[in-house]
């Protein structure tokens, strides 16, 4: 009996393709040093990043701490505050139309992109007097206006002041040249809530809006007082005659 041949399924080889050029030898960067690189890059990129979020945030934002009592009881001794240095800026027209040739105007005509001074407006300024720090007081009275004070009491244009924040404080302006004043243009008189221990426009005038450093907007510490610095609510009254 012939024995049955073994068949093998069997394709012929194929030719032999020609090898590549495997074009130029790459060294491989060991792993601890491809880490270290980025991580160091990393690094320098948040600095600079910090470094140029904090300078812009101070162009326009400056955190502040209030030392002492003059503006007690609205803020306290300690309290931590943002001020903003943008909320009064201004520029003066009458100056940049006197850059050409055949202009020459006088005086100054200032324009408020955002907003001028406002009674109520908590600020932090530059006093007229020897200080090594800025003061902050409230903006009570605005340029034209008359302000005198009398039984304890601040008038505007002869109509009482209401103030609810001094909680029945009594203003007192004695012996001073600053208890009847007419405020100048481009000017305010500032008064410190605490109105028996302040320093402000009482004893050393109005300030102008140059010496303005900024507005308070926002209280950051302590905890309890945490949340923006609110506008007040102003009424204006006709005193009573006895």
């Amino acid at each position: 009996m012939r024995q049955a041949s073994t068949i093998r399924d069997r394709s012929p080889e194929a030719p032999a393709e020609p090898e590549s050029d495997p074009g130029p030898t790459l060294i491989q960067t060991p792993p601890a040093a491809r880490r270290r690189r980025p991580l160091i890059r990393e690094i320098i990129e948040t600095v600079i990043i910090v470094i140029v979020v904090y300078a812009g945030l101070r162009s326009f934002v400056l955190p502040y701490r209030v030392d002492g009592s003059s503006m007690t009881p609205y803020l306290i001794n300690g309290e931590r505050l943002f001020v903003s240095r943008t909320a009064y800026t201004h520029i003066d027209a009458n100056a940049i139309w006197n850059v050409l040739p055949w202009e020459d105007r006088e005086g100054s005509a200032q324009i408020f992109p955002f907003s001028e001074p406002e009674r109520g407006d908590i600020i932090v300024l530059e006093p007229p007097v020897v200080s090594s720090e800025p003061f902050i007081k409230r903006v009570i009275g605005l340029p034209g206006e008359r302000l005198t004070f009398a039984d304890g009491l601040v008038f505007v244009n002869g109509e009482v002041l209401t103030e609810d924040y001094i909680r029945g404080a009594i203003t007192a302006c004695e012996r001073t040249p600053f208890c009847s004043v007419t405020i100048p243009p481009g000017e305010v008189f500032v008064l410190g809530d605490n109105r028996a221990n302040s320093a402000d426009s009482r004893v050393f005038g109005t300030i102008p809006y140059d010496h303005i450093i900024g507005k308070a907007i926002f209280s950051n510490w302590p905890f309890e007082t945490i949340g923006p610095i609110d506008d007040p609510a102003y009424e204006l009254t006709a005193p009573v005659l006895h």
